[in-house]
């Protein structure tokens, strides 16, 4: 931890985790510690899982994301031959995967695999992929002219193709979570044996263990959640040191002193610990469940719920310790403008969308869904 926070300031100005950081991350087993112990990984339970999401999210919200996703992603070697996930994720040192989560790419078959490229301004949303091993090439399969089918929707795949055959973009330009360098990546013409595929959707599970039963979208999401509230916590620590510190302009006593200081610091910490209670509950059913293979809609709902509620709720306390602060939180180097801003970029992730209220509104009130939201 100390490590990470030290390295925070090089983190955001590289946009990427220095190469030293990483491999620290690596050699510590934490970008495997979702993968399959036959396969040489942790194979973590997920309440502890997003315990230590959280610690690392309290010592850099960049660090954090990078992490969830890199390890989540692992989670496809158990849908994978063993032989062929120990290639990708354990023969290479310090393998990482980073992913794209939408398939835009085409990928033609041809005797032995596939020939996949990308689009041409590249595959989108790859966290990590300056220190990954590979990147996953997401794409629909095309044979004989044709897009092949599996039922009534297009056959899509993910095609691990080692990070030198790729071309890394330079597309991540943003404000907030910039450390975590989720650039795009283009791919072109290049031979992917079939063994290093796997259907990004469809794939059946080869290693049956708790951790694999769990919908892969809401284990990234309560990674994702798990960030959050580790930055809020840490927004309310940092806040703290300044309230003892700071005498506002044109008023009398420290920020600590104020009523409104006060109230507001008092709401936040309901909030955080109510929240993350939640979602720590959530978690543990979802988790029961899944020893007995017994995981139902419900307990799908209420963890998206408490994620999604997680990360917006995070994003409102980052948000009231921001304007208690002041002029202070202004400046770019003070950590309270940096979680402000990574922050406000979580909330635009797929997995804070305001809908999925809407949708577990739905499933409340017995209206019909879309399971795979869940």
């Amino acid at each position: 931890m100390p490590q990470i926070r030290a390295a925070a300031d090089e983190i955001e100005a590289r946009r990427e985790l220095p190469r030293s950081l990483f491999e620290a991350m690596a050699d510590a087993g934490l970008f495997h510690m979702a993968i399959p112990r036959a396969v040489g990984g942790s194979e973590i339970d997920l309440p502890t899982y997003v315990l230590v999401i959280e610690e690392i999210g309290k010592a850099d919200a960049s660090t954090g994301w990078c992490l969830n996703q890199g390890a989540i992603f692992g989670t496809y070697a158990a849908r994978m031959p063993r032989a062929v996930a120990r290639t990708i994720w354990v023969d290479v040192p310090r393998a990482v995967v980073a992913n794209t989560p939408a398939a835009t790419a085409k990928a033609i078959v041809v005797p032995g695999g596939y020939r996949v490229t990308g689009p041409p301004g590249g595959q989108g949303f790859s966290t990590g992929c300056r220190h990954a091993a590979w990147v996953a090439a997401h794409a629909q399969v095309i044979e004989n002219g044709q897009v092949r089918m599996e039922g009534n929707l297009p056959e899509a795949r993910y095609f691990f193709v080692p990070v030198a055959e790729a071309k890394l973009l330079d597309t991540w330009h943003t404000r907030g979570m910039r450390g975590t360098g989720t650039h795009h990546f283009t791919v072109n013409d290049v031979f992917v044996p079939t063994e290093r595929t796997v259907p990004s959707q469809t794939a059946p599970l080869i290693e049956d263990a708790p951790l694999y039963r769990i919908p892969r979208t809401l284990l990234f999401a309560s990674g994702d959640a798990a960030v959050a509230f580790g930055m809020a916590r840490t927004c309310l620590e940092t806040f703290g040191e300044l309230a003892g510190a700071k005498t506002p302009r044109a008023m009398q006593g420290l920020l600590r002193d104020q009523a409104m200081t006060q109230m507001t610091i008092g709401q936040a910490e309901a909030a955080l610990r109510s929240g993350r209670a939640f979602l720590l509950e959530a978690v543990r059913e979802i988790w029961a469940a899944s020893m007995n293979s017994a995981i139902t809609l419900d307990h799908r709902a209420n963890l998206r719920l408490a994620t999604t509620h997680g990360i917006r709720l995070a994003a409102q306390i980052i948000d009231s310790i921001y304007n208690l602060a002041g002029a202070t939180a202004a400046y770019e180097d003070h950590l309270l403008q940096r979680h402000f801003q990574d922050i406000h970029v979580i909330t635009q992730h797929l997995q804070g969308r305001l809908t999925h209220y809407e949708l577990i509104g739905r499933y409340a009130l017995g209206l019909k869904i879309d399971e795979a939201r869940l």
